[in-house]
């Protein structure tokens, strides 16, 4: 009985382990990305992507769920790398996703996310019919919701005009693996390679992509 008991226990651990985080490589995949026009979550106003790319070398949209934990691991990262390339011509542009815009704004808050944060979609129920959700699904990203998932936009290669940007990108289908994606980074604002440093991991806790139990969850398609 002992014996079962252990078994039971080594597998729900590894279980456990397995989802404890999303990190995937940066991959360039075809992808017909477009612009696109979204109201900044703090202002309201609205922004243009195009025109955000002016006058910059590289820029980083992520699309994200202020609930989900795989994000608020990855939050940090991604403002440190806006505030250390910033003046380098490196850009952060954040899409929420799945979530009322008040719930966003306290989340930027709480973060002290200084990059522009838009939003595309403000419910749960939205999930199946956002370009987000096109995207991962069309470069391959298996996840249930899909948080978070980056493009990474080379400025000097976007396509000069009309609604698609680019056909093809380096996109992140999950969390960022942080030593490649400051590397990759470099690489593309042509930054010499850095001196590899001693990184501390996140947080060990446990956790998966997932809304609360008691919030509606879609059925995968």
């Amino acid at each position: 009985m002992k014996f079962v008991l252990a078994l039971v226990v080594l597998s729900l651990s590894f279980i456990y382990v397995s989802a404890q985080n999303e990190q995937s490589p940066i991959v360039e995949k075809e992808i017909a990305y477009k612009d696109w026009v979204y109201q900044n979550a703090k202002t309201g106003s609205d922004m243009n992507l195009r025109k955000f790319t002016f006058g910059k070398k590289l820029v980083m949209v992520v699309y994200f769920a202020p609930w989900c934990p795989n994000w608020k691991h990855d939050a940090p990262f991604v403002q440190k790398m806006y505030e250390k390339y910033k003046a380098s011509g490196f850009d952060v542009i954040a899409v929420g996703e799945y979530e009322p815009v008040d719930v966003m704004k306290t989340h930027i808050d709480l973060f002290r996310l200084t990059f522009p944060v838009v939003w595309e979609s403000d419910a749960r129920t939205a999930k199946q019919t956002t370009q987000h959700y096109e995207y991962r699904k069309s470069t391959g990203d298996t996840r249930n919701w899909g948080s978070p998932w980056y493009v990474f936009l080379e400025v000097g290669k976007l396509e000069p005009g009309g609604m698609t940007m680019t056909k093809k990108a380096p996109v992140v289908n999950g969390e960022l693996i942080q030593t490649e994606a400051e590397e990759f980074i470099r690489a593309k604002l042509g930054l010499p390679v850095e001196e590899a440093k001693a990184t501390v991991s996140g947080s060990t806790k446990i956790e998966v992509c997932e809304p609360e139990k008691s919030a509606p969850v879609l059925k995968k398609p």
